[in-house]
């Protein structure tokens, strides 16, 4: 049998609102996965640390004497330097790592959402209790189409972003999903975009660790 992997990585850490009262920091949450736990076998989103709070809240609550892990600790200081920030990211990686190694936790649909979809905190829990129109599935599986989908269009655009040339559109969506697709630059590595709920970045590697695994050579780098 093959081996079952998830594989996550916390990373790209921005700042939104910069200049502003509101200001925060998000970070980008991007799983690969061939367990039959997950209902889209990749997915990136972009969550903020108060959001990371809410999750822990809610698998604590569900999970009866199964222990938590911990998040790292909050700011002591107004504002955030480089290495809070850095330090703060590798905590809630960390926290990821040890959560989807736990056979109860992974079974919170919660979970799910917040890994897998970008609904709000508040959309989640409607969603779970039955108040949303979609199901968790449905909610996940809308998201992934909405987003890009860069797995199915790995074999066609690769070879033309060896080139440096403009990857090609996802041309196996449906008509009316077809974002098209523009190359970005992030922490000085190369990019492809889609211009789909977020515009949401998936980096060469990324691509290539999906390759791997769908070629039955799964890679674990964490």
């Amino acid at each position: 049998d093959l081996q079952e992997v998830i594989t996550v990585r916390v990373q790209d850490p921005r700042v939104q609102n910069e200049g502003s009262w509101n200001s925060y920091v998000d970070y980008k949450i991007f799983l690969h996965t061939n367990s039959k736990a997950f209902t889209a076998k990749t997915s990136c989103v972009r969550r903020r640390y108060r959001e990371f709070v809410w999750l822990r809240k809610q698998l604590q609550r569900n999970a009866g004497l199964v222990p938590v892990p911990e998040l790292p600790g909050k700011s002591t200081f107004f504002g955030s330097s480089d290495e809070f920030i850095e330090k703060r990211r590798q905590g809630l990686q960390h926290f990821l790592e040890k959560v989807l190694q736990s056979v109860v936790l992974l079974s919170d649909s919660q979970l799910h959402l917040f890994l897998q979809s970008q609904l709000t905190v508040p959309e989640i829990e409607a969603c779970v209790q039955g108040r949303s129109p979609l199901t968790v599935s449905d909610a996940i599986l809308r998201y992934a189409m909405s987003n890009c989908g860069w797995a199915q269009e790995e074999r066609q655009s690769s070879s033309h972003l060896a080139k440096g040339d403009q990857p090609k559109s996802d041309s196996f969506l449906p008509p009316g999903l077809q974002p098209p697709a523009s190359l970005c630059a992030v922490a000085g590595r190369p990019y492809v975009q889609s211009s789909g709920a977020l515009g949401l970045c998936f980096s060469l590697e990324e691509r290539t660790l999906g390759m791997e695994m769908r070629n039955n050579t799964p890679s674990l780098r964490q």
